[in-house]
Formats: structure tokens, sequence, C-alpha cells
């Protein structure tokens, strides 16, 4: 395989980048004008799933953080144990579990407490959380779906039930599918909306650049093993960063 071939998980980060935080400012100016750092929508054209009252006030940003800053810690052990593997470090076999592990966790959690308001713990139904008037709530869901049919799938490949590449499918959706919402994914209702989303397309980008990378690590075919070695560990070092910049996720 080509040298350059390697630059292509970096080639995605950068393009992807530039195009979407090229675009933030302009979404943010034009969202500025439907709400105002104080202003607390009510009546017709309010949001009816969203509490704006929450949505940026000091719990509601504290609580954000936690989830951001919860599941970067999980990210980040599994990236570091990816890495470890990928560099070839002499470890424990069962560190080959913490990937999915992490995932069992992060999936489920994600599902349960991703949005106050949202069902099982807040005031909406299951049919109004899941009908889509809140975009923002069915992406937080989708991630808990993927997260938690990933740690199955991946569960599975290495304990050595499941040979198939097939398998490796739900990672790679979750990767690439999720990292693509995380740049239409906004916090329209919150004061700091312009660096959310900023926070969002960097971790979008890095994301994509991971996706791409596993995705060379599971079906590409005759290459040589220090080729497949150089994406694993691009594919690790991805995932590691993105548990840092989530750690480090702010509003």
């Amino acid at each position: 395989m080509k040298p350059w071939v390697f630059a292509l998980p970096l080639l995605c980060v950068i393009a992807v980048s530039c195009v979407a935080v090229s675009t933030l400012p302009a979404q943010a100016q034009a969202r500025s004008g439907h709400h105002s750092s104080g202003d607390i929508s009510i009546g017709q054209d309010a949001d009816p799933t969203h509490d704006d009252r929450w949505e940026g006030s000091a719990q509601g940003t504290a609580y954000s953080k936690f989830n951001h800053r919860f599941v970067g810690v999980l990210v980040l052990l599994f990236g570091l144990g990816e890495l470890g593997q990928a560099l070839q470090y002499q470890l424990p076999s069962w560190i080959r579990l913490v990937l999915p592990s992490a995932l069992a966790v992060i999936g489920p959690y994600l599902l349960m407490w991703s949005d106050h308001e949202a069902w099982p713990i807040g005031s909406l139904t299951f049919l109004q959380t899941f009908s889509g008037e809140d975009p923002e709530i069915i992406q937080h869901k989708f991630y808990g779906v993927f997260g938690s049919i990933a740690a199955v799938s991946e569960t599975l490949r290495r304990i050595g039930w499941a040979w198939h590449p097939a398998w490796a499918a739900p990672l790679f959706i979750l990767g690439l599918g999720g990292s693509l919402l995380l740049f239409i994914h906004s916090h329209e209702h919150h004061s700091g909306n312009h660096m959310i989303e900023l926070h969002h397309a960097l971790l979008g980008s890095f994301g994509v650049g991971a996706a791409v990378s596993n995705a060379m690590v599971s079906w590409a075919s005759n290459v040589s093993k220090q080729t497949l070695n150089r994406w694993e560990v691009a594919w690790a070092g991805f995932v590691t960063v993105m548990g840092v910049q989530l750690l480090v996720y702010t509003e």
C-alpha cells in the first residue's frame, strides 16, 4: 500500500473540520435572531419538548458537562487500551475487552440519562421522546442504541465467537454515523451554542478519522502486517484524542 494512504484519516479530519467550522459563525448568527441569551420562549413558537429554563442554566450546563466528561473517561480508557495493543505492548489478554465493556456502559447510560427532560427520567413520555420533535434528544438516543449494539458485537468478536467481517459493521456505523451527526448536533436554545458546535465539529472530525482507520483495520485485504498495524495505531490515536476532548468539554 502506498505511504500516502496513511494520511487519509488526517485528510478527512482536516477537510471535514474546515467545512464544518466555516459554517459555524453563520449558523450562530442565524440562530441569534431567534434566541437571545436571556430569552425564554413562551407561547406558540416555544418548543414543547425543550425546557429553555434548563438549557444554558447553571444546573443544565453542569449536567451536560458531567455527561460529556463521564463518557470521555470511558472513551479515553478504551482508546488507551486499543493504543497499547496497537503499539504491541505486553498487556493482559483482558485489555481487548475494555472497549466493549466501556461501550456497554456508555450505551445504556445515554439511553437513560442523556437528557433530563426525556424518557425515562424526565417528564416526556416514550412517544414524545422518540417522536423526532427534538433532534437533539433523538441523536443522543441514537448514540445510546448503537453504543449498546456495538458493545455486543465487539464482545462476540473479541472472545472469538464471531468471525465474519460483517460483525465489525456496528462499531464502524457508530463511529462514522455518530461522527457525522455531530456536525448537525445543535443546542440551539443554549446561549453558548457557537462554542458547543465548535467542540462537536472537532469531535466529529476526529471521529471520521477513527471510523476510516477502523474500517481499514477491519476490512482491508492484501496488506502487510506493518501496514495493518499503522492503521491500528491511527484508529487508537483518534479515539484517544476524542476521549481527551470530551474530558475538556465546556459550554
